[in-house]
């Protein structure tokens, strides 16, 4: 909506160009104008007149609610046995006893007018929860990654577990086993192996890891060893390019798998 002082300045410019030998379409699409815009401001005396639409007459809607009616909804939702529950639940309960006062919607912004469209009852306020704990990885063995998966056995049902561990900068499997088993004890082994061949016993480490009890079982290995062990809450952590992208959580299932080619090792092993 255009005021009545732009209006006239946009007029005058349009003119000006006019005046210089330019076309009216030309120097309306310039002020990304159409004609028919400029010739509906002009009045029936040759001026430039106001917007008439805030002025236009807006008719009260039939079914608007009433002042009482308004009033009723508030004390309504006032009364003991609806003071701790959202419209959603007081409509159907007024329904059921034969009681029409407004539809959902309607209690949910009369309720917002009057700044009660908030926690209800005894509803606990929100909390600011601090943020995860971020890592990150600006060279090689700093933050590894890993977790196990199951390769096919010669027998229906049957599984082998890989181990894998994985260095999130570089993408270099850093180790590799398979087990029959799912232990604590062999992944234990397994880091320890991994820590020692590439020589990183002596550096801080992150040893991000899911929350299956196997890897989680770790922990008390990981006090013996310069391993920090970083693992997932309620929420999995997805880790992108160098960065452990401030642990982000975005779901209950890990999305940390491999980085390396951990398919072609499977088949390779499966192979032998």
């Amino acid at each position: 909506m255009t005021s009545a002082p732009d209006r006239r300045k946009i007029a005058g410019l349009i003119d000006d160009a006019m005046a210089a030998g330019a076309r009216r379409a030309a120097a309306s699409a310039e002020l990304g104008l159409h004609p028919h815009t400029l010739a509906r401001w002009h009045d029936p005396q040759g001026g430039i007149g106001e917007d008439q639409r805030p002025m236009a007459p807006r008719p009260v809607p039939a079914n608007k609610h009433s002042d009482e009616e308004r009033a009723r909804i508030i004390a309504t939702c006032a009364r003991p046995e609806f003071a701790s529950l959202p419209p959603g639940q007081i409509v159907p309960m007024l329904a059921d006893s034969g009681t029409y006062i407004a539809s959902e919607s309607s209690f949910y912004r009369v309720l917002r007018e009057h700044g009660q469209n908030h926690r209800r009852g005894r509803a606990r306020a929100p909390v600011r929860r601090k943020a995860p704990t971020s890592f990150g990885a600006k060279g090689p063995c700093q933050v590894w990654t890993w977790d196990i998966t199951w390769l096919p056995g010669p027998v229906a049902g049957r599984f082998f577990y890989l181990y894998i561990i994985t260095d999130i900068w570089s993408r270099k499997i850093t180790g590799w086993e398979v087990h029959e088993r799912e232990t604590s004890e062999n992944a234990a082994a397994l880091l320890q192996r991994a820590a020692w061949a590439e020589k990183c016993v002596a550096n801080p480490l992150v040893f991000h890891t899911d929350n299956g009890s196997p890897l989680s079982g770790i922990a008390g290995h990981c006090r013996a060893m310069p391993c920090r062990a970083a693992y997932e809450s309620k929420r999995c952590s997805r880790l992108t390019g160098s960065q452990v992208d401030g642990l982000k959580f975005h779901g209950r299932s890990s999305s940390i798998r491999f980085f390396g080619c951990p398919a072609a090792i499977a088949s390779s092993v499966a192979l032998r």
